[in-house]
């Protein structure tokens, strides 16, 4: 199976030939796939260099021809380094791009903290009117890039990771699906985390739903799924920082009783390199850490 960069780089490049109003905006990485498509589109296939500021900028300014920008580059250097670019070129600008990131929280952990960035969406949280893509899987992340690719000019961020399903799910780019039916609570898987909670609540009567879109979030879905449970108890499981998504879930049960648990990637930095699934453990992320923690607050 092709990671989900490698299917990005693919379906960005078939997306140029495709939409004469698309350009590719990179900052060194992810270079090699895209060097075809540079060569048949040298107009729109623009490399800044290791200037990420400069590339947000490049963006917004292509914007602003009526161009649709896709930027790219390392989640760490493309929300949190440029952030004040961020803010300014697409949203006081008031235009519209697409961000594709690499490396989530800590997909590379021998790159080090700088290449860590578990607080990108709890950041774009503090703008106006960003859709945010989480996918599990390099099907849903294809889907979810051409969603974005047309989105007129809407503000998009796709957030690839190397941790992936071992299956994709049908996804829409709208709302929260039903993965499992039960009784005793809802649990929000977002993304990779979807096949970690599973196995974490087999044989636990929960409802998971499965979230690949977290903004706008789908607090109808929520609400729904809770009413279906006839339990109000939420568990949010993200790929993220923990609890960035709870502020949303209490906003969708405002009017009922209700009890919230954001789980995720801790405040805490962790400072050993170690692998993906030694960081998942440490924060309670892979499937023994997530069951402990869902059956103590479920009642399990």
């Amino acid at each position: 199976m092709d990671t989900m960069r490698e299917r990005f780089a693919a379906v960005g490049s078939r997306l140029l030939d495709e939409d004469p109003r698309l350009a590719v905006v990179l900052a060194d990485i992810g270079l090699d796939g895209f060097a075809e498509a540079a060569r048949r589109h040298p107009e729109r296939v623009v490399n800044v260099g290791i200037r990420e500021q400069l590339l947000v900028g490049v963006g917004g300014g292509l914007a602003l021809t009526g161009l649709r920008p896709v930027l790219h580059t390392f989640a760490s250097f493309l929300v949190e380094r440029p952030f004040e670019q961020l803010k300014l070129d697409f949203g006081h600008q008031g235009t519209g791009g697409v961000l594709v990131s690499a490396g989530a929280s800590y997909d590379w952990p021998s790159g080090g903290f700088t290449h860590m960035a578990p607080g990108d969406v709890a950041l774009l949280d503090t703008l106006d009117d960003w859709t945010v893509h989480v996918p599990g899987h390099p099907d849903e992340a294809e889907m979810l890039l051409r969603k974005a690719a047309a989105a007129g000019d809407d503000k998009v961020y796709v957030r690839l990771s190397v941790q992936v399903n071992a299956a994709p799910r049908p996804v829409d780019g709208a709302g929260f699906h039903t993965a499992r039916e039960g009784r005793r609570g809802v649990v929000v898987a977002v993304g990779p985390m979807l096949d970690n909670v599973l196995a974490a609540t087999e044989g636990l009567d929960v409802t998971v739903l499965y979230a690949t879109t977290v903004r706008p979030f789908d607090g109808r879905a929520l609400r729904a799924a809770a009413g279906a449970a006839g339990s109000s108890d939420v568990v949010l499981v993200e790929p993220y920082l923990a609890g960035t998504s709870a502020r949303e879930a209490g906003d969708a049960l405002a009017d009922r009783p209700h009890r919230v648990l954001g789980l995720g990637v801790g405040r805490r930095e962790l400072r050993r390199y170690g692998q993906l699934d030694e960081h998942l453990a440490a924060h309670g992320l892979d499937p023994r850490g997530l069951r402990g923690r869902i059956a103590g607050f479920l009642g399990g």
